[in-house]
């Protein structure tokens, strides 16, 4: 990049860049890059320095700054303040798109003239902008914004509050911030809230000793002890019993807990994240949840965008379940069949999306999977309404060769099927019948 430096103030600047340990550049007003460190050549590749490039061009590829381009602009942000600024963005790589945490400082002479901006590129690893089966995917902003949230929270001890619909990928979100934290090689214990009554939850996660209640013959470590060290995650937390509510703030408030029946004092050591579709502001002014335990747990909460929020990453979730579902075996969805996803609600969210892909691969006859394959997979008979007699002898038949197939999809899992079906096991037995004896 020498060529592109003018004086030797400016080469100074340059060499100075190598004191950042992540990627930087040195940028002047006008967006065009004068100089990057070995970080960023490492890490983005070498930029030819014949052609003078700006910022914008090279980390985005537009043709103007990213503020005219629908997207926010940290160098535009710290000419108006004075200031350093940052933004997540999502950056060219020649791995593909990367998520980046961008931080802008302005450089100004003695006078007060604004000379350069030095921009620190650092990459988050907590989602992923490209295809993956493992982590967070999207690109799209109210994405960017909630991997934002993850990334700034994650390396802190601080108790977060997920919160979003059903099928937003909570989980996912609690793994990412484990996995970002200091915590990350101790263990992530998940608690399901949901349908436990007050005895069997308490038992779950502070344990027992032998002799506790009938039936307790041994001493039984709870959930609590395995996230030792570690994180744990309390699922769907608007669904604790709120005598238990009770015992849980005892155990925030003060860090110890007492296995069931047991007289010794344990001192806990974990990071909580709780998550919840429900609204426990309600459920507070309701009286059905604590309000010293919901101002305990709300410490840092993240919203969780809805699909229809995110309706731009719905290729990119869709090709990456498939990935993940296929299990590296090649499937794809055409154009039109993406399209044709664009226009479902998706209540149920990227679950629901993942439903429909399943029976998607069931229906497919190849790797492909267009429109038609779709069409048919949202096609809802066995909740529709009644049809004439003279068509429900048909209806009967394509539903039972439906189930059929998605039961030997399933590999006679019956449990499986059923819930891709969206029907009960019960329902599963009921309209299969006799197939069922034979799995």
């Amino acid at each position: 990049m020498s060529a592109l430096i003018a004086t030797d103030t400016d080469r100074t600047l340059a060499r100075m860049l190598e004191g950042y340990e992540c990627p930087a550049i040195l940028v002047s007003p006008e967006y065009r890059i004068l100089a990057t460190n070995s970080a960023y050549r490492d890490s983005f590749g070498e930029l030819d320095a014949t052609t003078p490039a700006h910022c914008f061009e090279v980390s985005h590829g537009y043709r103007v700054p990213c503020d005219q381009a629908g997207e926010s602009c940290p160098l535009s942000a710290a000419r108006s303040s004075g200031q350093k600024e940052r933004v997540l963005h999502v950056h060219l790589s020649p791995e593909g798109r990367q998520h980046v945490d961008v931080a802008m400082l302005p450089i100004h002479n003695d006078a007060g003239e604004l000379l350069y901006f030095v921009e620190l590129l650092t990459p988050v690893n907590v989602a992923s902008a490209e295809l993956s089966t493992r982590q967070m995917v999207g690109r799209s902003a109210a994405f960017n914004e909630l991997v934002n949230l993850v990334n700034l929270v994650a390396p802190h001890e601080t108790s977060i509050l997920l919160l979003g619909e059903s099928g937003t990928g909570k989980e996912l979100a609690a793994s990412a911030i484990h996995q970002a934290s200091a915590r990350r090689d101790r263990p992530l214990v998940a608690v399901e809230c949901a349908g436990l009554t007050e005895t069997l939850f308490e038992s779950e996660l502070f344990g027992h000793v032998k002799g506790a209640f009938t039936g307790a013959t041994q001493d039984k470590p709870g959930l609590l002890e395995s996230a030792q060290g570690g994180t744990l995650f309390l699922d769907e937390i608007g669904d604790v019993p709120l005598g238990m509510q009770v015992k849980l703030l005892r155990l925030l408030e003060t860090g110890t807990w007492r296995p069931v029946g047991s007289t010794t004092l344990r001192h806990a050591d974990f990071r909580l994240i709780c998550a919840t579709h429900k609204d426990l502001s309600a459920m507070v002014d309701a009286g059905d949840f604590r309000r010293d335990l919901f101002y305990r747990i709300n410490t840092f909460p993240i919203h969780l965008p809805a699909l229809r929020e995110r309706r731009e990453d719905l290729a990119l979730l869709a090709n990456s379940i498939l990935g993940k579902l296929r299990q590296g075996r090649p499937a794809r969805l055409t154009e039109s069949a993406v399209q044709r996803l664009q226009e479902e609600p998706f209540p149920g969210n990227i679950r629901e999306l993942r439903n429909i892909l399943e029976r998607a691969l069931v229906f497919a006859q190849g790797d492909m999977i267009d429109h038609h394959i779709i069409e048919r997979c949202l096609e809802q008979p066995l909740s529709a309404p009644q049809p004439p007699a003279a068509t429900w002898t048909d209806l009967r038949t394509r539903e039972t060769q439906y189930l059929k197939s998605l039961l030997a999809h399933c590999e006679g899992d019956k449990a499986r099927a059923a819930a891709i079906a969206g029907i009960s096991v019960r329902s599963l037995y009921r309209k299969l019948g006799a197939t069922l004896a034979d799995h």
